[in-house]
């Protein structure tokens, strides 16, 4: 079929020990692979000497989403374990991955004070309603949630209360993401500092990381041309930042896609930013034209993945497929905790 034939344009294979299994340390000793579009040149450096790269008064915009513990083991009526993944909230309740078949009006219990009420479907999601104060499911995630993190890291060198802090970016601030921005990932205070003294701005936004981001695509996805819809929001002050800078001809750098599919959500026709909140399903592929980001740093991407195919928009299938093999044969480390790509 064509949809796959189109997915099978973005597979390339990799040798499994090349999948970081935890950060490096210091996150800002990752490797980090420069290309230059225009130059077509690569060089290779860590991620510290990012700096060295930037054209002159670079805005950095960065992801502020902070990873909840979303993942909750409860029980059915029948006494059997089944475990949810909270991705968001909606009207009439979460919306959840799970992993065994629900049942409309099926109970689901963590103990005596804490049970959820299956109440609808929506494709591969389930709502369920919490039967306690709503407002309290994050506190309950806090305290009973477990960090979800991709299957392919398999052994998880920290337990859970560690890996809540390796999992996070040092700019994690607004509680709602499923996955971290792992763009950001590499970024320490000393880096923001040096960023800084070489005359660069960062600026945050936040995009709620969820299944548009971290989801396989499907043929209908392809067909439709949209991804899961995944709650943004800019601040008036960054948005007049931002929109002065691009008047200005500043370079926008945005620190991985959620932050470029946020911006490019958010930029009207002219190039500015505009509603400053709301839901994206912006699916970004080849023949995209970019309105607002110039450059983007970002992580190298599972295969056949909606990341992939919109770092393929920026720099071209071909072009990215050659950069993908060069990181390979120069072993770096791939997907959320690997090493990082900045493309100018």
């Amino acid at each position: 079929m064509k949809e796959e034939r189109y997915l099978k344009k973005y597979s390339f294979d990799f040798p499994n020990e090349l999948i970081a299994q935890k950060p490096a340390s210091p996150r800002d000793s990752a490797r980090l692979l420069i290309y230059n579009r225009k130059e077509k040149k690569v060089a290779f450096d860590n991620f510290l000497a990012l700096d060295k790269y930037l054209p002159p008064r670079s805005v950095i915009v960065v992801n502020e989403t902070k990873v909840v513990p979303a993942r909750l083991t409860l029980k059915k009526e029948t006494g059997g374990g089944v475990q949810v993944l909270f991705i968001s909230e909606s009207k009439k309740g979460w919306e959840v991955l799970s992993n065994r078949k629900l049942s409309l009006g099926q109970t689901l219990t963590l103990d005596s004070q804490h049970q959820f009420l299956v109440v609808g479907q929506r494709e591969s999601l389930f709502i369920i309603r919490p039967l306690f104060k709503s407002r309290g499911v994050f506190s309950v995630l806090e305290k009973y949630g477990t960090t979800p993190i991709p299957p392919y890291i398999k052994h998880p060198a920290f337990g859970e209360k560690k890996l809540r802090e390796e999992y996070q970016s040092v700019f994690a601030k607004t509680k709602g993401s499923v996955a971290a921005p792992t763009a950001s990932l590499h970024f320490t205070g000393r880096l923001i500092k040096k960023l800084s003294v070489r005359g660069h701005d960062v600026r945050r936004l936040t995009l709620h990381v969820g299944l548009g981001t971290f989801a396989s695509v499907t043929k209908e996805q392809l067909r439709r041309g949209t991804l899961h819809k995944e709650y943004y929001e800019i601040s008036p002050e960054t948005a007049r930042f931002l929109n002065q800078a691009k008047r200005d001809r500043r370079p926008i750098i945005a620190v991985g896609t959620t932050v470029l599919r946020a911006l490019e959500s958010d930029s009207d026709s002219m190039g500015r930013l505009r509603k400053l909140k709301g839901e994206t399903n912006l699916f970004i592929r080849e023949g995209y034209r970019f309105r607002f980001v110039d450059s983007l740093i970002t992580n190298f991407h599972v295969p056949q993945s909606s990341l992939l195919m919109l770092v393929s928009a920026l720099v071209s299938r071909e072009e990215i497929t050659k950069l993908y093999h060069l990181a390979i044969h120069e072993k770096f480390k791939l997907f959320s905790f690997g090493d990082g790509m900045l493309i100018l």
